[in-house]
């Protein structure tokens, strides 16, 4: 009888407060993604406070454990690197994806692969994002039409077959992750403008691992804050965001 009355409780609860979920969004300070960041929590905060949703921001995976993310039914990785995260972190949110405790979205420098800043590769989140390893980036930005390969998934719903994304500093990596992944688009290298010699031919820029058991999606274009005055863009994450969450 308790039980249910715990049960009944926090049922109450949960309807009195009107949310669905909560997100958390690791968002990286670093001053060369701050713009973006900036740009986009007043996005994030209109999209929860139009869905009935929360937001928690966090600077740092310091607090990931078991126990916290209990609380919350998809992670945003709004740019945060995959290094400098502790063992207990590490494990913690390994745990979270392998055994589907909630979904996952990064964008951009979540995939800074590599040894950096004193930093081992996590080999884990590398087979996570199909066994890839960063390896250069056009530094000066470029614009660049994106190819939509799987379109009746629901992260591409309502997304044109191609769309040009004005300014990012296109990462290439050590291999395509194609034959690891599932790709949902790609990046039309041919027309780069302006032009440069960072190519890898194939070149996927949004994907999912379906051998993950969570709901996830990788979206490479994410440097800029001039992304969110993008309609396509702004779609593109919402999608990203409700699927992951499993709504």
């Amino acid at each position: 009888m308790r039980s249910l009355l715990v049960v009944l409780l926090l049922g109450l609860a949960t309807i009195t407060n009107g949310q669905k979920f909560r997100m958390l969004v690791l968002a990286e300070p670093d001053k060369n993604h701050t713009p973006y960041v900036e740009a986009a929590k007043p996005w994030l905060d209109k999209l929860a406070a139009d869905n009935n949703f929360a937001v928690d921001y966090f600077e740092h995976p310091n607090k990931v454990s078991d126990e916290f993310l209990k609380k919350y039914k998809v992670i945003f990785q709004m740019n945060y690197p995959p290094y400098m995260w502790s063992d207990t972190d590490k494990a913690a949110f390994e745990k979270y994806i392998d055994e589907d405790r909630g979904g996952w979205v990064g964008v951009h420098h979540a995939t800074l692969l590599g040894e950096f800043d004193g930093y081992k590769m996590w080999d884990w989140f590398s087979n996570f994002m199909g066994n890839i390893r960063f390896k250069s980036y056009i530094a000066t930005f470029a614009s660049g039409v994106v190819k939509v390969e799987a379109s009746r998934h629901p992260v591409m719903k309502g997304i044109p077959k191609e769309f040009t994304i004005e300014k990012d500093e296109w990462y290439t990596y050590d291999r395509s992750n194609r034959t690891d992944v599932t790709v949902l688009a790609s990046v039309d290298e041919s027309r780069y403008v302006p032009k440069t010699d960072k190519l890898m031919g194939d070149h996927p820029v949004i994907w999912t691992n379906e051998k993950k058991k969570a709901r996830n999606v990788y979206i490479f274009m994410g440097h800029d804050p001039v992304l969110f005055n993008d309609e396509v863009y702004k779609s593109l994450l919402r999608n990203a965001l409700t699927w992951a969450a499993g709504k």
